[in-house]
């Protein structure tokens, strides 16, 4: 007599515990020596606290300007979109504002961790953890601001269509709609 297969569940569900037993021994067995790696860097920065302080504090500068300047590049570019004779009249001071915007609070945010990082013994620093929050959060507030007033959803900048990529509009003839008070499209 022949025994009954077994249903084919039963043979996945094993393997399927054997795989995540394996990926848990693999993460353990990966994490223990970044780990120990990442412990002896602390170490290795702490001991040679002023010479990093400088790079630490210009890669703060550095990071301050990529993320508040795509911000700034991101607002610039929707307000043109948005208000283009406004933006066009005003164009060199917008971008002037934006440039001494961005720079100012990247050299702020350079300084100020440089300031937080003088003492080994007070570390974690207090004014060091903020000024990266802060540096860290202010691009996604001005993006979200931005999109909100300009009425688009969400906080990640999408490339919003251009006038040429939207659907024109057309009348029952085939003409094109321009909206204006005598238009079958006015008021709506």
């Amino acid at each position: 007599m022949q025994a009954e297969p077994k249903p084919a569940a039963a043979g996945t569900n094993r393997r399927s515990r054997r795989r995540v037993r394996e990926y848990v021994l693999l993460t353990l067995g990966v994490l223990t020596p970044i780990g120990i790696l990442a412990v002896n860097a602390s170490a290795f920065v702490m001991v040679h606290l002023d010479a990093f302080r400088l790079i630490i504090a210009g890669l703060a500068l550095l990071s301050g300007l990529v993320l508040n300047g795509l911000t700034a590049w991101w607002l610039l570019r929707l307000a043109s979109l948005h208000a283009p004779p406004l933006f066009r009249e005003y164009r060199t001071w917008a971008i002037g504002a934006a440039v001494l915007i961005v720079a100012l609070t990247a050299a702020g945010g350079g300084y100020l961790t440089y300031l937080g990082m003088r003492d080994p013994r007070h570390l974690p620093d207090s004014l060091s953890v903020v000024v990266a929050a802060f540096m860290l959060l202010l691009p996604f507030a001005v993006t979200f601001a931005g999109r909100r007033m300009a009425g688009l959803g969400g906080i990640i900048p999408v490339d919003e269509p251009t006038p040429r990529d939207k659907p024109h509009r057309t009348s029952p003839s085939g003409r094109p709609l321009r909206g204006g008070p005598t238009s079958p499209q006015a008021g709506k």
